[in-house]
C-alpha cells in the first residue's frame, strides 16, 4: 500500500512538482525540439562563440545527458512510488533535482569552468541515485536496484566526456558516447522486456510471453560487453559484430514472441513494438555493416529511432495514466509516432544510400523529431501542470 499523503499538503505543492515524471517530461519534451533545431543550426553556421565545447559534443552529451537522462529520471523517480509503495520525491527535493538538471544545459554557455558544469551533472544523477536507491532498500525492492550501478556509470561516463575535452582519458568523446548509447540500449531492454509484453497481452486480451531466462541473457549481456569494449577500440573492432549480431538476433525473437501484429489497432501500444524494432534492427545492421560510414549512420536508428521513440511512447502513456486519465482514451498521438520513426528511417538509412543530401535528409529528419514532441507538448503539456482530473495525490 501506498503510504498515506496528507491532501493539504499536497494541495500546497504546485502540481508540477508533485512527482517526478512533471516537471522532468515536460522539460525534456522542451529541450528534445530545442536542442535540434540548435544542432541543425551549428551544422549550418558553424560553431557558437557563446558555446564553450565542440558543437558535436555539445550535440551528442546534450541529447544523452540531456534530454534522455531527464526522461530515465523522470520516469524512475515516478516508478520507484510503484515499486516500494513508498511516496515519491516531490515538493523542494524535486525542484533541487530539477535545478541540478538546468544547470549544466546554462552553464555550457558561460565561462564556467567545465569541471564544475561536470560535477554539479554527476551530483544530479547521484542524487536520482539515492532518491531511487533508497527507497527501493527501505521496501527491500533488491529487484529495481539495477538502477543505482547504472546511475553509477552514468556518472563515471559524465566525467570522462568532459575529460575527453582536454584530451584527458586514454580515449576519444566517441568512446564515451558508445558506451552510453549501449547504456540506455540495456536500460531500455530491462525495462522493454518488462512493461511492453505486459502492456500488450494486456490491452489485447491474451496470455503474456512468459521471459525466457536464456534468451534475455542473450541479449543483455553483449550489451555489457559492448558498453565495456567501447573504452578499447582494437578488441571492439574484433568482437563487436558479433556480439552486435547475436544481441540484435536475440531482440528481434524478443519482440516476436510480444505478437506485435495484433497491436496495430491501437496506437499506445504499436508505438512501442514499432520503436522498439528499431533496437534489434540497428544491432543487426551496425553489425553486418562494415563500411564506418553506414554503421555510424545506423546509431541513428537506435538513437532516434529505439530511444526517442520509446520515450515519447512511455511519457505520452504515464502522462495519461498518473495524471488520472483513462490510458487509451487521450489525444491520439498517431501522427508523432509515425514522424518519429520516419525520422530515424531519414537519418539512418536514408543518409546513407544519399549521402551527396545529407545535410537535407537531417534537416527533414529534424524537423519530423521536432514534430514529435512538439505535438507531445500541444496534447500533454498542460496535464503535467495541473492537479490530477481525480483528484488523487501525484
Amino acid at each position: 500500500m501506498l503510504n498515506i499523503t496528507d491532501n493539504k499538503v499536497e494541495q500546497a505543492i504546485a502540481p508540477v512538482l508533485r512527482l517526478g515524471f512533471r516537471p522532468f517530461f515536460l522539460l525534456g519534451a522542451i529541450y528534445a525540439p530545442l536542442s535540434i533545431v540548435l544542432w541543425i543550426w551549428m551544422l549550418q553556421t558553424g560553431q557558437p562563440a557563446a558555446l564553450k565545447v565542440p558543437a558535436l559534443w555539445w550535440h551528442v552529451h546534450e541529447m544523452l545527458f540531456g534530454f534522455a537522462m531527464a526522461i530515465v529520471v523522470g520516469f524512475v523517480l515516478t516508478a520507484v512510488q510503484n515499486w516500494t509503495g513508498i511516496n515519491g520525491t516531490k515538493s523542494h527535493r524535486l525542484a533541487g533535482l530539477v535545478a541540478l538538471w538546468i544547470a549544466p544545459r546554462i552553464l555550457l554557455w558561460t565561462p564556467v569552468p567545465l569541471w564544475v558544469t561536470a560535477s554539479i551533472e554527476a551530483l544530479f544523477i547521484a542524487c536520482a541515485a539515492y532518491e531511487v536507491g533508497s527507497r527501493v532498500i527501505k521496501a527491500k525492492g533488491w529487484r529495481n536496484l539495477f538502477f543505482v550501478p547504472l546511475f553509477l556509470l552514468a556518472i563515471g561516463a559524465n566525467f570522462a566526456s568532459y575529460a575527453t575535452i582536454k584530451g584527458l582519458p586514454p580515449f576519444p568523446s566517441s568512446a564515451v558516447w558508445q558506451a552510453m548509447l549501449w547504456w540506455f540500449t540495456l536500460l531500455l531492454s530491462v525495462m522493454g522486456g518488462r512493461v511492453i509484453p505486459f502492456f500488450t497481452a494486456r490491452r489485447f486480451n491474451f496470455d503474456q510471453a512468459k521471459p525466457l531466462v536464456w534468451l534475455d541473457a542473450a541479449a543483455n549481456f553483449p550489451l555489457v560487453a559492448l558498453f565495456l569494449l567501447s573504452f578499447f577500440p582494437m578488441t571492439f573492432a574484433q568482437l563487436g559484430s558479433g556480439l552486435m549480431l547475436l544481441a540484435g538476433a536475440a531482440h528481434l525473437v524478443r519482440v516476436m514472441r510480444w505478437q506485435p501484429w495484433r497491436t496495430l489497432s491501437e496506437p499506445l501500444v504499436w508505438s512501442l513494438h514499432a520503436t522498439y524494432l528499431c533496437i534489434p534492427l540497428s544491432l543487426i545492421l551496425r553489425g553486418a555493416l562494415s563500411d564506418p560510414f553506414a554503421s555510424h549512420n545506423m546509431v541513428h536508428l537506435f538513437a532516434i529511432g529505439a530511444l526517442g521513440g520509446v520515450i515519447l511512447a512511455m511519457i505520452t502513456r504515464v502522462t495519461m495514466g498518473h495524471t488520472g486519465r483513462a490510458i487509451y482514451q487521450g489525444p491520439n498521438m498517431s501522427v508523432a509516432f509515425m514522424a518519429i520513426v520516419l525520422a530515424a528511417l531519414v537519418r539512418s538509412i536514408g543518409v546513407t544510400w544519399l549521402p551527396s543530401y545529407w545535410m537535407e535528409l537531417i534537416t527533414l529528419s529534424g524537423g519530423l523529431w521536432v514534430l514529435a514532441f512538439v505535438l507531445y507538448l500541444a496534447q500533454f503539456g498542460k496535464m503535467l501542470v495541473q492537479p490530477r482530473v481525480d483528484g488523487h495525490p501525484g
